[in-house]
């Protein structure tokens, strides 16, 4: 069973088709890729996927389940979690406690259990969850540092983190490299590369390098259409996608 399967979705905003009838798939552990220049309709699809936003024609299929209608909160309940462009995290607390606040999500626990944090901490199989999902992401001994302090990768790890504590069945990924350095964007890219095969993946990024590094297939999107599907070296050789990167850094 997929994944993820979009069929023909649309989106206008105005006279703006910003995505024009994309259809996708996002194999069982699959890390499928979504690149395309600046515009091209990327946020808004995964906006889509996500349930932020609401298609105006076409279908999304999670593992197999119709969740066109379902919004946000419904879709992450079925195993559908995501990381943004600009870090959600709750600064002022701590990384454990950020990740302990996914974990209750998952839960389906009410809004008053947040009220204190010290009756997350007395909970033993969420803070077993918690702080296996800080060690699958290389954070253990970061584990009580005040968010606020840590470096912009680190924030960026914790947001896979908080990802997995919720036992995804399918990540999406907004460019998580975004606004890396060199050394941290080498610390995620291994990181998805350890997450590879273990979970479906749908990445939106603009690092290149990252991106043949990472996908097992790449779909190109241009002016909300996708243009080409098919593995790294399939899209790098691709003349009309090299065409449409024209100005942009194209391995």
């Amino acid at each position: 069973m997929s994944a993820l399967v979009t069929k023909s979705l649309v989106k206008r905003f105005g006279g703006v088709l910003a995505t024009d009838h994309v259809s996708l798939t996002v194999e069982a552990h699959e890390l499928h890729a979504v690149i395309g220049p600046n515009g091209a309709g990327k946020s808004t699809l995964i906006g889509q996927l996500a349930g932020e936003i609401v298609s105006d024609e076409g279908s999304v299929h999670l593992l197999g389940q119709d969740v066109t209608r379902l919004n946000t909160h419904q879709r992450a309940r079925l195993g559908l979690a995501r990381t943004y462009q600009i870090t959600q995290l709750a600064k002022e607390f701590s990384a454990l406690d950020n990740v302990l606040l996914a974990v209750n999500a998952r839960a389906g626990h009410k809004a008053h259990n947040f009220q204190f944090w010290h009756n997350a901490h007395d909970d033993q199989d969420a803070m077993q969850r918690a702080d296996a999902a800080l060690a699958t992401v290389g954070l253990t001994s970061m584990r009580n540092t005040l968010v606020a302090t840590m470096a912009h990768g680190e924030q960026r790890q914790l947001e896979i983190a908080m990802a997995l504590a919720t036992e995804p069945r399918l990540l999406l990924l907004d460019e998580p490299l975004a606004g890396m350095s060199q050394g941290e964007s080498a610390a995620m890219i291994a990181l998805l590369k350890s997450l590879k095969g273990r979970y479906p993946m749908l990445l939106v990024e603009h690092d290149m390098e990252a991106v043949f590094a990472l996908a097992d297939r790449v779909s190109v999107l241009v002016y909300g259409r996708i243009i080409a599907t098919g593995t790294p070296d399939n899209i790098r050789s691709n003349r009309e996608v090299r065409a449409a990167y024209l100005g942009e850094e194209m391995p």
